[in-house]
């Protein structure tokens, strides 16, 4: 395998600012490793979209991504995961491609004792039913329970976290489901909601496991690059790269609250 291609960034699309949580993630977990990421804030939110229209949108996003030349191409968007990485996988067979379904589900398993798993998300996600079919998959006789919670999304873009009253009512109302000993387990279904995780652990209680797809997939990243000889070696230089649709200003505050750090770099672009 050539050096090009060990050393070529991995690729991370988004509806907008959420998949920055799988950034941090990748970062600490392959802090060799170099990110071009994506976030297409022009067309957020897609948790609303009809499934046709997040395809388009998702198959656009990983060409961008392709045409940098990248080693792997990430799908940070939890929608986009359940709607169109089949769809992504079939145009270009030979980039490995990978979604938060797949393993934000086995991790829920593995954590599980009980097999009852709660799982939160979009309306797209969750109607999609791809993280219910994802654990059966991996544990037919898992009892999952799923739960829209569209509201996360604008609480965490904010910064409304533990601190504020109305947060703490919303995730009350939304996770009463997952309350009572019903589920052991629960995915957060959104890259979003990694920065609720303080409320909505408090509000589930201590019993709860919580798992963050986004470091579920950082590990299946690590795992795939090892096997196949990609890892990037950590004496070539290169940093981060951001690309966004619209709202640079907003997608910068946003972003550098989610990364826990200063925004490298950024670009405005169309596609």
């Amino acid at each position: 395998m050539s050096l090009r291609i060990k050393d070529a960034p991995i690729g991370v699309f988004d509806s907008g600012v959420g998949g920055l949580t799988v950034v941090k993630s990748l970062r600490n977990r392959l802090p060799n490793e170099r990110v071009i990421y994506l976030g297409d804030t022009a067309r957020l939110p897609y948790g609303t979209r009809s499934p046709a229209t997040v395809e388009r949108y998702a198959v656009q996003n990983a060409n961008f991504l392709e045409a940098m030349n990248i080693k792997l191409l990430v799908i940070a968007c939890n929608t986009a995961s359940a709607i169109a990485h089949g769809r992504l996988r079939e145009l270009q067979p030979s980039l490995p491609t990978l979604g938060v379904i797949q393993p934000g589900a086995k991790q829920a398993v593995r954590t599980s004792r009980s097999g009852r798993i709660g799982v939160i998300g979009t309306e797209a996600t969750v109607s999609s039913g791809a993280y219910a079919k994802a654990i059966s998959g991996f544990n037919p006789a898992a009892e999952v329970i799923s739960q829209a919670c569209p509201l996360f999304v604008s609480l965490a873009e904010e910064g409304w976290t533990e601190h504020e009253a109305a947060t703490r009512l919303i995730a009350e109302r939304y996770l009463e489901p997952f309350q009572g000993g019903r589920v052991d387990t629960l995915v957060l279904g959104c890259t979003h909601y990694p920065i609720l995780r303080e409320v909505i652990s408090e509000v589930v209680g201590p019993d709860v496991a919580l798992i963050d797809s986004g470091d579920a997939l950082a590990e299946e990243v690590a795992i795939l690059l090892a096997e196949s000889g990609q890892l990037r070696s950590p004496d070539v230089p290169g940093e981060d790269q951001f690309f966004v649709t619209d709202a640079a200003q907003r997608f910068r505050r946003v972003a550098e609250l989610f990364l826990g750090s200063p925004l490298e770099r950024f670009d405005t672009v169309e596609l």
